[in-house]
C-alpha cells in the first residue's frame, strides 16, 4: 500500500492533435459535381429561354369522340339484332329490326287509298268535261227556244198565233234559261275543284301521296339503320323487347372522327391560340407514335363551372385552387387511321406557342356542320318514286285528262 501511494499519477498532454487536412481527391470530386450542376443549370436555362418557354404541356388529356345513340322512331317488338358490341357497321346498314306486320298493313292501305284517290280525281275531270258539254247543250236549247219565241212574236197578224202557243214558247224560253243557268253553276263548281291543277298535282292526290309517304317511312323505320359508320358499343336492346320511340338501343362510335380534350392549368393558357400546332403521344402506344394536331378552340368555362354541383366559393373556408380549362385539339385523320385510338384514352399533349397571332376564342360560326349523315335521304327518294309509280299506273294509258290537265281544259274553253 505504501508503494502504490507513492507512485506519481500520469499527466495529460497539453498539446492538441493537429487538424485533419481534406484529401485532394475529395476536393476534386466536389469541384466536378459543382461544375456539373452549374452546367446543367445553365443548359436548362438556355433550353427554357430558346425552346422550353414556347411549349405548354400536360398529361391531363383524353381522346374524345361522338357517341351516336341508336334509337327507334316507331314503337315495335325487336325481332333481330344484326350487330353486337365491338362490331363494325356501315352507314345505312340495318342494325336492329322491328316487327313489320302493322307497318306493312298500313303501307298497303295507303297504296290503295292513293290509287283510289287518283281515280276519283280523274272522275272529277271527267265530270267537268261532261258538265261543259251539258252547258253547251243547254245553251243550244235556250237559243232554239228563244228563236221559236221570236218567230211567233214576229208574225204580222198576231191572231195567226194562238195565245196558248205563245205562252208555251215563253215558258220554254224561261225553262231552258233556268236549265242553262243551273248547268253553268254546276260547271263552275266542278271547275273550282280541278282548276289550275292536273291529276298529279290535285290537292286530294297530294294529300293521299303524303299519307303514303308517311306509311312508307314508318315501314322503312321498322329497320333501325346506322346513321354513321362506326363500332357498336353499350348494346342494351334484346330480342323480343318492346321498344318505344326514342329509347336508346345501343351506341355507335365513329373512330375516324376523334379529337382530344386537354385540360390545361389556367396559368398555362396565356399564350395558347387557335390554330397552333400540337404534338401528342398516346399511352396506348407507349409514346412510340407521335400524332400531329391543331388547336381548334378553348372551352368557354372551366370544368368546375360546368360540374353537376359547382363549388360554392362564398364561404369562410375558401381555399384557392388552380383551375383547369379544356382545350379542344383536332387530330390528323390519316394518322388516326394508321394508328387507331379509342375514346377515353390518355394522351400527353404539347402545344407549340411560337405563333401567337391566332385568336383566343372563335370569331365566326363554323362554315361546316359538326356532324352530318345521309343515311336517311334515300328513304324519302324511294317514297317519292313509289308515289309516282302508283299515280302513273292509275292515270290510264289513253287518258286525255291526264295529258291535257285541268289548266289546258280551261284554256280550251276560253
Amino acid at each position: 500500500m505504501a508503494l502504490a501511494d507513492s507512485t506519481p499519477a500520469p499527466q495529460a498532454d497539453p498539446t492538441p492533435p493537429p487538424p485533419r487536412s481534406s484529401s485532394p481527391r475529395r476536393r476534386r470530386v466536389l469541384a466536378v459535381l459543382a461544375a456539373i450542376f452549374l452546367v446543367a443549370g445553365a443548359a436548362a436555362a438556355l433550353w427554357w429561354w430558346f425552346d422550353g418557354r414556347w411549349y405548354e404541356a400536360t398529361d391531363d388529356a383524353y381522346v374524345g369522340g361522338n357517341l351516336v345513340q341508336l334509337t327507334p322512331q316507331i314503337a315495335g317488338i325487336v325481332v333481330r339484332i344484326n350487330a353486337d358490341d365491338t362490331a363494325l357497321v356501315r352507314a345505312g346498314d340495318p342494325v336492329v329490326v322491328l316487327d313489320q306486320a302493322d307497318t306493312q298493313t298500313a303501307l298497303d292501305q295507303a297504296k290503295a287509298a292513293l290509287a283510289q284517290t287518283v281515280r276519283g280525281v280523274r272522275e272529277l275531270y271527267a265530270n267537268t268535261a261532261a258538265l261543259r258539254a251539258t252547258v253547251a247543250l243547254r245553251r243550244a236549247e235556250w237559243s232554239r227556244a228563244r228563236d221559236d219565241l221570236e218567230r211567233r212574236t214576229g208574225v204580222p197578224d198576231a191572231r195567226a198565233v194562238a195565245e196558248e202557243d205563245l205562252k208555251h214558247a215563253q215558258a220554254q224560253v224561261e225553262t231552258t234559261a233556268a236549265a242553262l243557268q243551273a248547268a253553268e253553276q254546276q260547271l263552275a263548281a266542278s271547275e273550282a275543284m280541278v282548276s289550275r291543277t292536273t291529276v298529279a298535282t290535285h290537292p286530294n292526290v297530294k294529300q293521299a301521296a303524303a299519307k303514303l309517304g308517311a306509311a312508307y317511312l314508318a315501314a322503312h323505320r321498322a329497320s333501325v339503320i346506322a346513321p354513321v359508320t362506326g363500332y357498336v358499343a353499350k348494346r342494351s336492346v334484346q330480342v323480343g323487347q318492346q321498344v318505344a320511340p326514342g329509347a336508346p338501343l345501343l351506341a355507335i362510335v365513329p373512330l375516324g372522327d376523334l379529337w382530344v380534350d386537354a385540360n390545361f392549368k389556367e396559368t398555362q393558357l396565356q399564350h395558347v391560340r387557335i390554330g397552333q400546332h400540337v404534338k401528342l403521344t398516346a399511352d396506348l402506344y407507349g409514346g412510340a407514335i407521335a400524332y400531329r394536331g391543331t388547336v381548334i378552340g378553348l372551352a368557354p368555362g372551366t370544368g368546375s363551372a360546368f360540374a353537376l354541383l359547382p363549388p360554392q366559393n362564398a364561404s369562410g373556408n375558401w381555399i384557392k385552387i388552380v383551375q383547369r380549362l379544356p382545350v379542344r385539339i383536332r387530330l390528323d385523320p390519316q394518322e388516326v387511321t394508321a394508328h387507331p385510338l379509342r375514346v377515353g384514352l390518355s394522351v400527353n399533349v404539347s402545344i407549340d406557342t411560337h405563333d401567337r397571332t391566332g385568336p383566343v376564342l372563335a370569331e365566326a360560326p363554323p362554315a361546316q356542320p359538326a356532324a352530318t349523315t345521309q343515311a336517311y335521304e334515300r328513304v324519302l327518294v324511294e317514297a317519292q318514286r313509289l308515289q309516282r309509280e302508283i299515280i302513273q299506273a292509275n292515270l290510264g294509258e289513253r287518258d286525255p285528262i291526264a295529258a291535257a290537265g285541268g289548266a289546258a281544259a280551261l284554256a280550251a274553253k276560253n
